[in-house]
Formats: structure tokens, sequence, C-alpha cells
């Protein structure tokens, strides 16, 4: 399923890491946490934007940093190849990008039952 960016640019660095640490702060508060409790789609973008590369996960993160718009399945499958290379920031940042992936499928998932 095809997932958009809603956010024109990217987060800057600096937002990137105090939303992915309030998001992971807010889903750890809980027992079982919501799909929707997730970062912004600017931080998404953002978050895409650093894992940009010429790999083959780099290149899917390179398609929702440029053009706001990716294949769910594709994004967190590149999500889960970079979290093994990543720092524990990158890590939580990429888990933090399939919890976004996610909310935007369960998003037009409802919208399809309700329709």
């Amino acid at each position: 399923m095809i997932i958009r960016c809603t956010a024109s640019t990217p987060a800057p660095d600096y937002q990137v890491a105090t939303e992915v640490s309030a998001v992971l702060e807010r889903r750890a508060a809980l027992a079982d946490p919501p799909v929707s409790i997730a970062v912004s789609d600017s931080v998404a973008r953002g978050i895409a934007a650093a894992f940009t590369s010429a790999t083959a996960s780099g290149r899917v993160m390179e398609t929702l940093f440029r053009t706001g718009a990716v294949d769910s399945d594709e994004l967190i499958d590149a999500a889960r190849f970079e979290q093994g290379y990543a720092s524990a920031e990158g890590h939580a940042a990429l888990y933090c990008l399939i919890g976004w992936a996610r909310s935007r499928v369960s998003r037009r998932a409802e919208r399809t039952h309700a329709g």
C-alpha cells in the first residue's frame, strides 16, 4: 500500500530527536499503545533523509524523503534492515518510522471501512 507524507519538507535533526524521544516515552507509558501514537509526517521524512544511501534500503528511504510517498511494506522492510546497522539513536528513530508507516496503513484501512 502506498502511504504519503503531507509534510513537504523534512524536520531538522533536533526536531527528529525531540519527537522520537517524546513518542517513545508516550508509547512506553502505555501497556498497549495505539498505532496512532506516531511521529509527524515531517519527522518521518527527516528520519528517511538521515538514512538515504545507494543501498536498496537507502533508495527506499530516499523515495520517501524526496517524493513523500512510498510502499509501506518496502519502507518497513528497509527500516528493519537499517536497524541492524544503526546506532541506538538511529535504531529508535527507525522504530518510530516503522510506527509511522503502520499508523498510515491503519488510518487508510479505517477510511476504507468507513466509506
